[in-house]
């Protein structure tokens, strides 16, 4: 298996990442399988990934939840050090493309003082979009780490 075959089995083919390592042979070390479980563990049970009803939350609660996930991943990588580059490079991409984009846009709302009717609404449309994105990188994480998947275990 490819990443790229690893990246449509999961529904991440968004992720721009430079030809010659989607063509790369997936094969993950246990460093890698290690750091995707510890990842793993915090995104399914963090708000980034955990569906909220309509009124439910605090948009600056969500938005510190999601942000974390910078500090929690360069730990996971350090922890598991250099022989977790499989893991690295998903890690990397989700990261930069996926979280910061997110973060950074919503990051100016609450230094201004917080959010109006209307930027929550339009925040929680994107906060979902991103649990889609993020629910099937735990998807993935939980395949890396060759666990039962709990992403959905929840869902009504």
């Amino acid at each position: 298996m490819t990443l790229k075959d690893l990246l449509e089995k999961w529904g991440l083919t968004s992720l721009r990442i430079k030809a010659p390592l989607l063509d790369m042979e997936w094969q993950p070390m246990d460093a890698d399988k290690t750091a995707a479980w510890e990842l793993y563990v915090e995104l399914i049970t963090r708000v980034a990934t955990q569906r909220l009803h309509p009124g439910e939350g605090d948009e600056a609660a969500a938005l510190e939840s999601v942000y974390q996930m910078f500090p929690l991943t360069r730990d996971t990588i350090k922890r598991n050090g250099r022989h977790c580059i499989s893991f690295t490079r998903i890690a990397v991409v989700v990261l930069n493309q996926k979280i910061r984009p997110f973060t950074a846009k919503w990051h100016a709302t609450v230094l201004a003082g917080g959010f109006s009717p209307e930027e929550r609404v339009q925040f929680c449309a994107e906060l979902r979009v991103l649990q889609t994105d993020l629910r099937n990188y735990t998807r993935l994480l939980a395949d890396l780490a060759e666990v039962e998947d709990l992403t959905d275990l929840d869902a009504v």
